[in-house]
């Protein structure tokens, strides 16, 4: 974290949706690959969609270790893990890694009826010699217009209920949302903007990586300002997730 001045301080964050750890098609495990490229990025706060809760299945994953702690290794101290899905080869979720002290986290179950799992991952970060806390909120929504609808008001629900008016908040994710639906419900509903729609005009096309057609992927903000987000570069991501992994400068 950078502070522009004493009333100004900064965090970097990134999101990406890690497909459990595979490629496209689930055509090759790649966890080491993307703790790796995950580092490099050095974020403050790295929002994870898709991530394994338990050791995984595949026989290149790290022995007894949830993906989100495997991941964080020593960069990121503190994290905290929402469990959406439950499978025989074991169960997958969000998870929100920081440098920052969580002081409080919650997973909101917003499943609609049928087989898909769907949450929202609440956490509180205390940054440290601020006096400020950020609530961030990690999403993944449905594959159904409906059913995303219905999510999208569960967290203008969440919001109302559970965050401040005045408190800095980053609500980033997976949302499935190529119509862009969400962002007029985001911001009449709650205030929040999305950064590249702040910043440029429109969200950014993130999916899937390789020739990014659609804006699934976001980062919304609420008493927050932000500078220059970027899509991450094709090169490493595009074989890492069929999702391009999104970052951006928070201003507090």
């Amino acid at each position: 974290m950078t502070d522009t001045g004493a009333s100004t301080p900064t965090l970097t964050v990134m999101t990406v949706n890690i497909h459990k750890g595979f490629t496209s098609f689930n055509r090759k495990f790649m966890l080491h690959e993307l703790r790796d490229a995950v580092r490099k990025v050095g974020a403050d706060v790295v929002f994870l969609q898709e991530v394994m809760g338990t050791n995984g299945r595949h026989r290149n994953d790290p022995a007894d270790t949830p993906h989100y702690e495997f991941l964080a290794d020593e960069i990121w101290p503190q994290y905290a893990y929402g469990r959406n899905m439950v499978s025989t080869k074991g169960h997958h979720g969000n998870a929100v890694m920081s440098k920052f002290p969580i002081v409080h986290h919650q997973n909101h179950d917003v499943s609609v009826l049928g087989p898909e799992k769907r949450g929202l991952l609440h956490c509180i970060l205390e940054i440290p010699g601020t006096g400020h806390q950020v609530h961030a909120v990690c999403v993944h929504l449905g594959l159904a217009e409906s059913h995303r609808r219905q999510q999208l008001d569960l967290l203008c629900e969440l919001v109302r209920g559970e965050v401040p008016d005045d408190a800095p908040l980053i609500v980033a994710g997976d949302f499935n949302d190529w119509r862009r639906r969400a962002h007029s419900i985001l911001e009449d509903g709650v205030g929040l903007k999305e950064v590249f729609v702040s910043a440029y005009g429109e969200s950014a096309r993130t999916f899937p990586s390789r020739f990014p057609m659609l804006s699934l992927d976001r980062i919304y903000v609420r008493n927050a300002s932000v500078h220059l987000p970027v899509v991450l570069p094709r090169k490493p991501w595009s074989h890492l997730s069929d999702h391009a992994p999104l970052a951006a400068e928070i201003h507090l």
